[in-house]
C-alpha cells in the first residue's frame, strides 16, 4: 500500500497511476488522514451485442401521441 498527500500526489500522478494499474492500493491523504483510494476502473466482462434485449421491451400503439392532461397546452 501507498499513502501519499496531495501535494506529493500532485507531483507524481503518473508515477501512482502506474501502480493502480499494476494492482498496488494507492491512497491520497489530507493532514494524514485518507480521503481517496485511486484505483483502476474495471473493464466490462462481456461484450455488448445489438438486440440483446430484442422483445423484452414493447411500447403501446399511442406512444407517440399527445397525453389527455396536456391537451389544455396544445
Amino acid at each position: 500500500m501507498t499513502q501519499v498527500n496531495i501535494h506529493t500526489a500532485k507531483a507524481h500522478l503518473s508515477e501512482l497511476i502506474k501502480k493502480a494499474l499494476l494492482g498496488e492500493e494507492v491512497i491520497i491523504a489530507r493532514d494524514n488522514k485518507p480521503i481517496i483510494k485511486l484505483v483502476p476502473i474495471e473493464k466490462p466482462s462481456h461484450k455488448r451485442s445489438v438486440g440483446l434485449s430484442k422483445g423484452l421491451v414493447q411500447m403501446s400503439d399511442d406512444f407517440n401521441e399527445p397525453l389527455d392532461d396536456f391537451k389544455d397546452y396544445r
